[in-house]
């Protein structure tokens, strides 16, 4: 892993360099620098690290950030067996949002995280030539496919160890590409710059215990007309509408506010934004979040009452999700 940590960290230095970022860059490279000091400190990155060197060391004839199914080389672009390609990659178990495709091998990630996408490019600004920034951007699915739309660099940020080795899995082979993932949060990410042109948060403000601090926080690394891509749990509801689970929201722990679209459309209003709209609201299927052979874990079906889908275990509304955009005043 040295040897692509210390690639990509000099790959980033001449990106950062050239954009927007260039007055933090110090502060960005130290952030790097941090998260894959932590990751390396991480009980399984032996596993990760040789399931990552068991994979074909060549350069894929194609890829393509443009399909659903995130494409990286075809099978005869490697002598390497299909078989030998799907344990390395088994080897980063669990893997949790796609798909991607791998020298011909299929990720059948938990998430179908094609399908959010779906919800969400129709309605965002072209993303041509933009710096964008991806909060929470897990092993970088979202990434890879705002590169395809067009964005000029893209940085994602997201602390869990695993994630930034399914993101390495797939850089490795198209290095060039000017997505970078910070293994950080986005509170270590420096504040009030005001240089994105984009900033994404999907599936992470009901995580936060302010939800109004992390919007505030979003609108500061905006530039001024930028666009915020808000994805998150709704509840139906008015304006005076906020679900707190007493505990587990869908078995999960660190659910904090679930509210209503117009109320969260309010708290974007307080916060700064203008030209706010809800573009999309949708339950989640159990055909977009469940278990594979690639994340054997539990997931959706066994979040839900099981004589009564249209609640969770605990008795809540089932997961229903909204986009919402916003631009930054």
């Amino acid at each position: 892993m040295k040897v692509y940590r210390d690639e990509e960290r000099a790959r980033l230095v001449i990106e950062l360099s050239e954009s927007p970022l260039a007055d933090d860059a110090d502060k960005y490279l130290q952030l790097y620098d941090q998260g894959w000091i932590k990751i390396l400190k991480h009980g399984d990155v032996g596993r990760w690290s040789s399931a990552f060197h068991a994979l074909p060391d060549v350069m894929p004839a194609k890829v393509d950030m443009t399909v659903d199914c995130i494409t990286i080389g075809e099978a005869e672009d490697t002598a390497e067996s299909a078989t030998s390609i799907e344990s390395a990659l088994k080897g980063m178990h669990p893997w949790r949002k796609g798909p991607f495709d791998v020298f011909g091998v299929h990720i059948d990630t938990e998430w179908r995280s094609d399908w959010k996408w779906q919800r969400v490019q129709k309605h965002i600004a072209p993303l041509q030539g933009r710096t964008v920034l991806d909060v929470g951007c897990g092993s970088g699915y979202h990434m890879w496919r705002m590169l395809g739309m067009g964005a000029d660099l893209v940085v994602g940020v997201d602390p869990t160890p695993l994630f930034s080795m399914h993101f390495a899995t797939i850089k490795q082979y198209t290095p060039k590409s000017k997505a970078f993932l910070l293994p950080v949060g986005i509170d270590d990410v420096p504040q009030e710059t005001r240089v994105f042109d984009s900033v994404f948060s999907m599936g992470i403000l009901y995580h936060r215990k302010s939800p109004l601090d992390h919007l505030t926080q979003l609108k500061g690394l905006l530039r001024k007309g930028g666009e915020l891509v808000l994805e998150t749990l709704v509840i139906e509801g008015d304006e005076n509408t906020c679900l707190m689970p007493k505990g587990r929201y869908a078995k999960m722990r660190n659910v904090w506010f679930i509210p209503s679209v117009v109320m969260l459309e309010l708290w974007l209003s307080r916060c700064g934004f203008k030209n706010i709209r809800c573009v999309d609201k949708a339950m989640t299927s159990l055909d977009e979040q469940r278990s594979t052979d690639w994340m054997t874990f539990e997931s959706l079906p066994d979040f839900l009452d099981a004589n009564d889908r249209s609640k969770t275990i605990e008795g809540y509304p089932a997961p229903m999700r909204a986009v919402i955009l916003a631009e930054a005043v």
